[in-house]
């Protein structure tokens, strides 16, 4: 059962491009796209919703282990068409999905690039199985980590 609105609820914006967006990325001057991310990261710290936020390498950097097998395969990257990976994330914590999708909106990305909007669980979503050992972990694990 997701959480009552009203809530706080973390999302996660997640950035894609399509081979267009990559192109006009490897055209831009680079630190215009560090300050314009720059102001949109301090502007969600300045509001109090921004819990993380990371860009990511090239696919060429990474790797996939496939577990379609019974002993997992790990390919080198780059793999996977360039559509279906991802650049860089936020994770955020507002009280609404309507929010969410604001602040996702103020993003400054552009043509050709996507925000894919999902939310965090919490414990809420695990509430039939609250005894289970390890949800009753997770909480603790949480506090451990700083990530309440």
């Amino acid at each position: 059962m997701p959480p009552t609105k009203g809530s706080i609820m973390k999302y996660m914006l997640i950035m894609r491009a399509d081979e267009a967006a990559a192109a006009a990325f490897a055209e831009a001057d680079f630190e215009e796209i560090i300050n314009a991310m720059g102001r949109y990261n301090e502007s969600m710290m300045e509001a109090g919703v921004m819990v993380a936020g990371e860009g990511l390498s090239g696919a060429e950097e990474g790797f996939v282990v496939d577990f379609a097998e019974d002993e997992p395969i790990v390919t080198d990257g780059p793999y996977g068409e360039i559509h279906e990976l991802f650049n860089g994330f936020w994770i955020i914590q507002v009280s609404s999905k309507e929010e969410a999708a604001e602040w996702a909106k103020r993003a400054p990305l552009g043509a050709g690039a996507k925000l894919e909007v999902r939310r965090v669980t919490d414990e809420s979503d695990f509430a039939d199985y609250a005894d289970n050992e390890f949800v009753k972990k997770e909480e603790g694990w949480r506090e451990q980590l700083g990530t309440n």
